[in-house]
């Protein structure tokens, strides 16, 4: 039996991503592996066609989305549908249910299976930018509607980004949940040395892993961090990440006096993973999350989360951290909460409940949902064409 070719499509990945960069990454490599051959189509600045780790990869010159800090999509129909064609896929997986929905509709005539796979709830980014939840919860029914028309089917993540869809009635979704490289996330990283680096005299250090934009609430570290402060707690915050909020949390933080390290875009895995061990607590505001990479990457590395109470991330952190509302007031409340537990006891919890998150056990989910089986590991790499 030879593996399939499996084309996957995605927008809204800059070399700045995060965690939708590394799940492409991460199931190409674990596709490649189970003998498949893994071709990624995503948006950039100029053509290019490569190999990788997680197999080929071409690149289209996208059309960058103003005040997005970067983003590109996908915008040239006539040159992706021309790519699908050439490429001829036994499946396609869409990572954007928005600009890309279409290409559900082009497998359907083609008779490709397709798959969607659910890395945002539509009603939860339609309230981050401010639509009443009434308003949203409709438009994102729509939207979920026509999609579960385009797609064979749609993969969720977890139980909470699956209940929009149960809302609307479709039959067509499957859970997969996403994984943590547990070998690189570890908590014999921390670092004593580290620590006093950037915590510069705090008691407590807290880190922040997020894109800095609008619907991932970064602001809301920033109170939390005053609040604690205001309550008499030495605590310093570490910003590991970009976007187009950055120049504002920078002049919040320097006027407020608040002590905070930002450190921009960090694209060593290694030196972040060091991070993540070297925090006390890690923060993630963000109230659409349907998974959290960064998240559980903190839980390998030991180290506690706390995450709003709106998003998926209580269901994936389990007993390991704590859920807080939508004020700063409230999340420095449950930093103060996990602090009182006993160090030992809050990192051994952390990390156990990582471990229920590797990466083999999504591949294995992600394949089944393409009805794709293992057919010989180890395969080797397809050879880049010419983009055309």
């Amino acid at each position: 039996m030879s593996g399939l070719r499996i084309v996957r499509l995605a927008n809204f990945v800059t070399p700045a991503s995060g965690g939708l960069r590394t799940a492409l990454r991460e199931l190409g490599r674990g596709y490649l592996a189970a003998g498949h051959d893994p071709v990624l189509v995503v948006p950039g600045e100029r053509a290019r066609d490569e190999l990788a780790e997680q197999g080929r990869v071409i690149t289209l010159p996208g059309v960058v989305l103003p005040g997005t800090g970067g983003y590109r999509v996908l915008a040239d129909r006539r040159r992706v549908r021309r790519i699908l064609e050439d490429l001829a896929p036994d499946r396609i997986e869409v990572s954007d249910r928005t600009t890309l929905r279409w290409t559900g509709e082009w497998a359907r005539r083609a008779r490709v299976p397709s798959v969607m796979v659910s890395h945002e709830t539509a009603d939860g980014v339609l309230r981050t930018w401010g639509l009443p939840e009434a308003v949203a919860a409709g438009a994102a029914d729509r939207l979920n509607r026509r999609t579960g028309w385009a797609f064979s089917r749609i993969v969720c993540t977890t139980e909470w980004a699956e209940r929009e869809f149960v809302r609307i009635g479709a039959r067509n979704v499957v859970r997969a949940p996403l994984g943590v490289d547990l070998a690189q996330c570890r908590p014999g990283r921390r670092s004593t040395v580290l620590r006093a680096r950037h915590a510069r005299g705090a008691r407590v250090l807290l880190l922040m892993c997020s894109r800095l934009s609008v619907e991932k609430r970064p602001g809301l570290a920033l109170d939390a961090l005053a609040a604690l402060r205001h309550a008499g707690v030495r605590a310093a915050l570490v910003v590991a990440g970009d976007g187009p909020l950055a120049g504002s949390l920078e002049r919040r933080a320097a006027a407020e006096r608040l002590p905070v390290e930002f450190l921009g875009h960090v694209a060593d895995r290694e030196t972040l993973a060091d991070l993540q061990a070297a925090a006390d607590i890690c923060l993630a505001p963000g109230p659409a999350e349907t998974f959290g990479l960064s998240a559980l990457e903190a839980l390998a590395c030991g180290t506690p989360v706390v995450c709003s109470a709106s998003s998926a991330l209580p269901e994936v952190i389990g007993d390991a951290g704590l859920a807080a509302g939508s004020t700063g007031g409230e999340f420095a409340t449950a930093v103060r909460e996990l602090l009182a537990r006993p160090e030992r006891d809050r990192r051994a919890d952390a990390r156990a409940r990582a471990e229920l998150f590797g990466w083999d056990a999504s591949v294995a989910a992600f394949l089944a949902a393409h009805e794709a089986p293992v057919v010989r590991p180890g395969t080797g790499r397809t050879t880049p064409g010419v983009i055309v």
